[in-house]
Order: C-alpha cells, then sequence, then structure tokens
C-alpha cells in the first residue's frame, strides 16, 4: 500500500509540473504543426445504416454523416440507436454497431488511435508494420493491437466496463496499474478504474454485429481491384460493385465506372469542403467515389473516362483533389460570372499541392500516384512554387481540352458545400482556353466549407458521453482549434499561406520499450517506465500475405465464462497475419527491424518515409477528454499466482483444435462441391 501510495504521488507531481507548462507548451505544439507534412493517409466513412452522426474536429456542430467525407485526425461519429457504420482506413476496417461513438485522436502514417467512449467497435486489421500503432482508448483501458487480426471492443453504458475480444491477433490492455495481453480465441472483461478487475472467458457466440462485419470482410477478401492496386489505398472496395477493369493501351489496367450519367466528369458529381491541413478537398457523391479522386489520374479514351490507378505501391499517398484549376484567382470573371473552374489531371501531369508540404512530399504524393519522371516533377515544382510564377499556363494539360472536362461554378457555390453538378456554369470554351491555369485556387473558405453538405444531425450522442475521459498510453497530437481559431491566427487569409516548409529532419533510432510502454519518434508516453518491471519486447510486425484466402465455415464459439488470466511472458500469438480461419500457434518470438531505406526500394515496393519530428506537450493541454494511463505497477506474487490461474482455466476449457487432415482426405475434400451459401456478402449502401 505504501509503494501504491508513492506511485500515485509521483504522477500527481508530474501532472502538477505539466499544468504549469501548459501554455508554453500549446504554443510550440502549435508551431510544430507549421513544419510538418500532411499525413499520407485519412479515414474514409464507406457505409452507413440508420442515423449516423458526424463532427469535424474542433467544431461544435453535428452533422449527418456524409459517405466519402475524408475524417482526419479530431473527427468524431456517433451511430445512433439500430445504426451501423463502415470506416476503412486503408485495408484496415472498423465497423461501428448501435450507439457507438468514436473520434480519431490520431490519424497519420504511423497511428491510429481511437477514443471509444461507448459502444461496440470491430476492427480487421489486415497487417502491421513495425512503425504502425493501432490504440483504442476506452474509459477505463488502453488497447493495443499488436498483431494483424479481428478484435472487438465494447464498451458499457456506463463507460465502466470494457470487454476485448480476439479472434485472432494478440493485443495488450493497460489500465489501473497494470498490464494484460489477449491473445487469439481469448474474450477479456476489465471493470472499474482506479482499479481493474479482470475476467477471461471463450468467445462468445456471435451476434447480428459479428455476422455482418464477418460477411463484409468475406466480400472484401474476395475483392479484385486488389490485383490492379494496393490495400492499402483507401476506396479500393467499392470499385468491384461500380466498374470494370480493362487494359488500355498506353496506361495498363485501368478502371471504368459502369453507369454514370450524360455529362458525366470526374469531379462534378460532388462537392468541395475545406480540411486542415490540406485546404480544398473533393467529396464525390457516388458510392465508389473516393479512390478514383484521391490517388491515380483520370484519361479520356475512345470517348469515356477512365481511372488510371498508377504503380502499385505500398502506401501511395493521399491527396485532398488531383486536379488543376481554371481562372481561380480573386475577381476571376467569366461571362458567366464570378466563379471557379477546375479538371482533372491526366496520367503523367504533375500535381503541385495547394497546401504547404516540403519538396520530399510533392515527389510521393505523384510517384505513388502516377508513372511520372522526377525530373519533370522538379521542373514543374521549381516554376510554380520556387520561382513564384503565377501559373502554369505554358503547360498543354490533356483534360483542358476534352469537351466538358472542365468543370466552372459560381463562388458561392463553391465555397458553400453545394452539389457542384447542380450549380454548374456554363462557359464558352475559348474564354476556358484562355484562362489562366493555376496549381491552387485563391479563395478563402468559410464555415459552411467546413461544415460540409451535412443536415444538422437529428441524433448526437448525449453531454456524458461527448465529454466522458479515457485512458491512453501514447500522448495524442493536440485538439484542433475550431475554424474561426484558425482563421483569426492566419490573420483572415487561412488559404494563403506561404507552401515551402523546410525539408524533414531525419527521425532519431527509437529507443527501447520499457515497462511496457511504447517509445516512437514524435509521441511520449504518458506515464514513466515502471522501475521494477523488466523491459517489454515489442511483438515484431508483420505484413499481409497476399493472395485468396480459402473459404471458410465459420463456426460459433462456446459462451463466455468469467474466468481471466496473464499468459506466460514467453507466450506469444504469433499465429497467421491475414487469415482468421487458421488457428493460433503460441511459440516465443523476437522482434525484429523489417525498416529499408525508401530510397532504395523501387517503386512495387516504395512507401514514402514518416514525416515525424518530436512534439512534446502535457496530457492535460494536448486532450482535456484524454488521461494518461497510470504506471505499469510490478505485480505480487499473490497476483501472478491468480493470472496463472485464470490462464490455466480458460486453456481447459477453450475448444479443441481439430486435427488436421490426411492428404487423401484433404484432397478428396477439396473436390467436393462447395455448399451454397444462405446469404450473400451485404453490399455498400448506395445512397
Amino acid at each position: 500500500m505504501k509503494t501504491h501510495g508513492q506511485n500515485w504521488a509521483r504522477v500527481l507531481l508530474l501532472a502538477s509540473f505539466a499544468f504549469l507548462l501548459q501554455a508554453s507548451t500549446t504554443a510550440k505544439a502549435q508551431d510544430n504543426d507549421d513544419d510538418r507534412d500532411p499525413p499520407g493517409r485519412v479515414a474514409r466513412l464507406n457505409y452507413s445504416q440508420g442515423s449516423v452522426s458526424y463532427r469535424p474536429g474542433g467544431e461544435d456542430d453535428w452533422v449527418t454523416a456524409v459517405p466519402n467525407r475524408p475524417m482526419v485526425s479530431g473527427d468524431d461519429l456517433w451511430t445512433d440507436e439500430d445504426s451501423r457504420a463502415e470506416v476503412h482506413v486503408g485495408s484496415t476496417a472498423i465497423r461501428l454497431g448501435s450507439k457507438t461513438g468514436i473520434t480519431f485522436l490520431a490519424l497519420d502514417d504511423q497511428a491510429t488511435q481511437i477514443r471509444l467512449a461507448q459502444g461496440s467497435m470491430i476492427l480487421r486489421v489486415r497487417h502491421v508494420d513495425d512503425d504502425d500503432t493501432y490504440e483504442v482508448d476506452t474509459p477505463n483501458l488502453a488497447f493495443t493491437l499488436l498483431q494483424p487480426g479481428e478484435y472487438r471492443v465494447d464498451v458499457s453504458a456506463d463507460g465502466n466496463q470494457t470487454i476485448a475480444t480476439v479472434w485472432h491477433g494478440r493485443g495488450r490492455a493497460t489500465g489501473g496499474g497494470f498490464s494484460y495481453t489477449v491473445v487469439a480465441r481469448q474474450s477479456a472483461t476489465f471493470t472499474g478504474t482506479d482499479h481493474l478487475d479482470y475476467d477471461l472467458g471463450q468467445i462468445p457466440e456471435q451476434d447480428n454485429l459479428d455476422r455482418w462485419a464477418f460477411e463484409r470482410d468475406d466480400h472484401e477478401d474476395h475483392a479484385d481491384s486488389a490485383n490492379y492496386v494496393s490495400r492499402e489505398m483507401t476506396g479500393y472496395e467499392d470499385l468491384d460493385e461500380y466498374g470494370d477493369w480493362s487494359y488500355v493501351a498506353g496506361y495498363g489496367p485501368c478502371w471504368r465506372p459502369r453507369a454514370v450519367v450524360v455529362g458525366w466528369a470526374p469531379y462534378r458529381f460532388g462537392h468541395w469542403v475545406w480540411v486542415g491541413p490540406w485546404g480544398w478537398t473533393w467529396v464525390e457523391d457516388e458510392p465508389w467515389g473516393f479512390a478514383p479522386f484521391h490517388y491515380g489520374r483520370w484519361a479520356f479514351v475512345s470517348g469515356g473516362w477512365f481511372w488510371v490507378p498508377g504503380p502499385v505501391v505500398v502506401r501511395p499517398v493521399w491527396a485532398p483533389a488531383l486536379v488543376a484549376f481554371v481562372g481561380g484567382g480573386p475577381g476571376v470573371r467569366f461571362s458567366a460570372g464570378v466563379g471557379v473552374g477546375w479538371f482533372p489531371l491526366a496520367p503523367g501531369e504533375v500535381f503541385v499541392p495547394g497546401y504547404r508540404v516540403s519538396r520530399t512530399y510533392v515527389n510521393n504524393v505523384n510517384i505513388t500516384n502516377t508513372t511520372v519522371n522526377i525530373t519533370n516533377v522538379t521542373n514543374v515544382y521549381n516554376t510554380v512554387v520556387v520561382n513564384r510564377s503565377t501559373g502554369v499556363s505554358n503547360i498543354r494539360y490533356a483534360n483542358m481540352r476534352v469537351n466538358g472536362g472542365v468543370t466552372v461554378v459560381s463562388h458561392d457555390a463553391f465555397v458553400n458545400a453545394r452539389p457542384v453538378a447542380r450549380n454548374v456554369l456554363r462557359v464558352e470554351p475559348r474564354e476556358i482556353e484562355a484562362a489562366q491555369v493555376s496549381h491552387r485556387v485563391e479563395v478563402e473558405p468559410v464555415r459552411a466549407s467546413v461544415i460540409g453538405a451535412g443536415r444538422p444531425a437529428p441524433a448526437k450522442p448525449p453531454a456524458a458521453i461527448i465529454n466522458r475521459q479515457v485512458v491512453a498510453q501514447r500522448t495524442p497530437p493536440p485538439a484542433p482549434r475550431s475554424f474561426e481559431q484558425r482563421q483569426v491566427q492566419a490573420g483572415g487569409r487561412l488559404n494563403q499561406q506561404p507552401l515551402v516548409r523546410p525539408e524533414p529532419q531525419p527521425a532519431r533510432p527509437g529507443q527501447p520499450n520499457q515497462g511496457g510502454q511504447q517509445s516512437q519518434e514524435g509521441f511520449r508516453p504518458f506515464g514513466p517506465p515502471s522501475g521494477g518491471n523488466p523491459p517489454a519486447r515489442q511483438q515484431p510486425r508483420v505484413w499481409e500475405q497476399q493472395g485468396t484466402p480459402q473459404q471458410e465455415t465459420r463456426g460459433t464459439q462456446a459462451q463466455p465464462e468469467n474466468r481471466g488470466a496473464q499468459p506466460q511472458p514467453g507466450n506469444r500469438n504469433v499465429g497467421q497475419p491475414d487469415d482468421r480461419r487458421t488457428q493460433p500457434e503460441m511459440r516465443s518470438a523476437q522482434p525484429e527491424n523489417q525498416n529499408q531505406p525508401p530510397e532504395n526500394r523501387n517503386p512495387q515496393t516504395f512507401r514514402p518515409p514518416p514525416q515525424r519530428e518530436e512534439v512534446k506537450q502535457s496530457p492535460q493541454e494536448t486532450r482535456p477528454l484524454v488521461r494518461p494511463a497510470p504506471p505499469v505497477e510490478e505485480r505480487n506474487q499473490q497476483h501472478e499466482q491468480q493470472q496463472e490461474q485464470k490462464f490455466h482455466d480458460w486453456q481447459q476449457k477453450r475448444p479443441a483444435t481439430p486435427p488436421p487432415q490426411p492428404p487423401a482426405q484433404r484432397q478428396q475434400t477439396s473436390r467436393a462441391p462447395e455448399p451454397k451459401q444462405d446469404k450473400q456478402p451485404s453490399k455498400p449502401d448506395k445512397h
């Protein structure tokens, strides 16, 4: 008891010291935000059923969730009663059940950190790289996903209980001064806040949310588009449903939408929103309209539009809109009135971001999305950014000369997130040819640009859930500021900031983890490492095994039993990284360093280097709804004996693994006709 009191005294002392440094630290953190490249990935709301509400980071207004709206750090999502939602971050699927509220505390190239205040969330993580972190923060613990697999986290209505279920993979729950490992085929229940009561049981029988999530997984596992693009391209999973792949001479495999309305053109049937730090961002109306508008290029071939995804890379860099603007300067007037025009970039044409980035970022966002010569990228960048050319009209853009390829709307429709297709201005071709082409549009956003096209939400989470704190192991970035605050800081010129930023400094080598806490460049753990615990080794992260998985008939497991355990330190569940069907293997594993210099990788395996810079903040000023997990204490002998007994009880109760079939039986089984499925995989909502 004396040791426990001393530990809490240290925590309170550290918290008090952090509070005193709050003002200066906040200013430094905000300054550092201006010197980091935007992340190369975002989240996408690709499916919703029932009443789903959304709140942009830093704002107070809840609106109806709009499909294909990019979600970034700070954004909130709420699924009301009898509602569901699905969000993708690259190949990772996040599925929300009824009355569930989440916040993306961090979403960047390395971290996916989610605040789960209440409800049920299922995560399908296809692979985890060396630098990746997946963490779910609940009111009483932080749950870190250590391996590819399928996980479910449930938080009770009062926030006093968290249930972590692992079908496949391995996770670590940290809270109440202890750290617990949850391995495949376990369901662990944690009750309490300052002190956690821990019970362990078998996987419960599947409910409707489980079955829905598994059907969605099966549908995605067989996506034909994964043969042509990386699974880390957010939005690829909906391409098969609405279009077809074909070979186009000069471009290779291209995708074409199966049915479009008369007069359809890329970047016409949707609206513009303002998303920081990128700025003007396109949101397409079609259910398939995410990947083709944030990756690759568009080509007009034989009277139709084809999407050209570009080279297949590990993780292509997401872009807000791969377009060039026509007449985007202030006061630009067509005969139809003051307006803004744009057209899609064609394969090989250079995209110059209209937001603050480094020179390295410009290379990455181009070479991961189209086949382009680096020399050409350098020439265009130097002309437009370094030499500050007023435009890029000397470049001949292919799609600018396509009949109907340029879209023009009024200034009012552009900034107020209005449907573009309903507000198109008719502009004579000669006016478009004479207009100046620019890489950015000189139009300032308004509040409606940030809120977007969503209507005021009929349902939003109760105040108790909105204001409920969660426990976190890693320090999230500061909460985003409101649109008004950012606009004041920019002197009313939010869209006219300097574009050139210094090149990022190389990241220092990471230090080994201690006390079960992760230590990554650019983040620091909340609490200090516990003095008595041995260093916890980090499980090596592995890439997903590619290929079509074998068919499987998913069975149900036994009812959960309240028995818990802490696995032996040497037993680590490795298993198969991309196959829920394979039974887990328990073995010892050592960490590995799989990083390679990105400059030595060819386009087939290229992954942009992480832009990580150290930002030191106190927990109080970074996120008022996040509190640090207490330092992990050293377990006494009685505690270890209890955990050992719980693990033994669970192991004795779990279902036996079916014995392997002889080769002859496997061959005979493979020839047998497959049973007909009662249900077809669910399809994305078309509305």
